[in-house]
């Protein structure tokens, strides 16, 4: 059974974010068998389903990855220099809030600039700084997105919020304390076959094949992820479930668009392909922000 402890939530907007479909992807959770005793998610992006494993089940050993190095950095910001981490978001908010709406804009691209330089050089001394404002971009920028450019800069234009929750210390170090024992890695998801073993669930979440020609939310890095990425990414989900592994796999559902789209069905044709109801989150128009299906690849029945 679950174990409630101190709940945490994720600390970014995150496009494809998974909060609205934890219900559906709690149902494939196999922390029922006690065999499972470690958890591994080489696409961890927002971490809704990181922090509902967190929140609801004790183990043994978590790993978790992505090749967005901002995003990684933050997560160890957090992990080991939360205190630092919310004095310095502290400030950004206090200066942001009391700032008209012209001076918000002002400060908002004043901070990516900083945002980027520190992109461009990297330091020990500076990853809490860019951790700091990472958060704050995310939670003042255009519908909190994270997009960089061709050169690998963050170019997300100001949002325009009345009283945004920038610093939210209870939330962070409560994520702090739960990542305490959290392996915390920036490489891409094949370098997680080093932990994973017949005693691991595996959670992909990866950048989402998309279902028409604008749909794609893949710039989360400078490398995009097409379908030669994706028929990859299945060979290595067929390594790990041949390695004893339980793996969950998410991804757009083509058949929104085109019933006749197979793409899914025929590269994961040896598995489980379920398909789930899920709401559009980022989208620029609100008209567009429908319920449409996604799929969910198991090699393991529902509980």
């Amino acid at each position: 059974m679950p174990t409630q402890i101190e709940a945490v939530k994720p600390f970014l907007k995150w496009a494809g974010g998974k909060t609205q479909l934890l219900d559906e992807i709690d149902e494939y959770l196999p922390f029922d068998d006690k065999n499972i005793t470690k958890y591994a998610e080489p696409f961890v992006g927002g971490g809704a389903v990181l922090f509902h494993i967190l929140n609801n089940y004790e183990l043994e050993a978590i790993y978790i990855s992505d090749i967005n190095s901002d995003l990684i950095d933050t997560y160890i910001s957090i992990r080991d220099n939360v205190d630092s981490l919310v004095e310095k978001l502290g400030e950004l908010e206090e200066l942001y809030l009391s700032a008209d709406n012209y001076g918000r804009k002002e400060i908002f691209l004043d901070k990516r600039m900083r945002f980027n330089y520190l992109k461009l050089h990297p330091d020990e001394a500076s990853m809490v700084e860019k951790a700091a404002l990472m958060i704050f971009l995310n939670r003042t920028c255009f519908n909190g997105l994270y997009r960089v450019n061709s050169k690998g800069l963050y170019n997300v234009p100001a949002g325009r919020y009345k009283n945004p929750t920038i610093c939210d210390e209870k939330n962070l170090s409560a994520v702090s304390n739960k990542l305490k024992n959290v392996i915390i890695v920036c490489a891409p998801y094949y370098e997680s076959d080093k932990f994973i073993d017949d005693h691991t669930f595996v959670y992909f979440d990866p950048p989402y094949r998309p279902i028409t020609e604008t749909a794609g939310f893949t710039s989360y890095t400078e490398n995009g992820f097409g379908d030669i990425e994706q028929e990859n990414l299945a060979k290595y989900y067929d390594k790990l479930c041949r390695k004893g592994a339980i793996c969950l796999l998410s991804n757009s559902d083509p058949k929104n668009v085109n019933p006749d789209d197979d793409f899914f069905d025929d590269l994961y044709m040896n598995y489980k392909v379920n398909r789930v109801y899920a709401n559009r989150m980022i989208n620029s128009k609100s008209s567009k922000r429908g319920k449409i299906t996604e799929i969910l690849v198991t090699n393991r029945e529902k509980k």
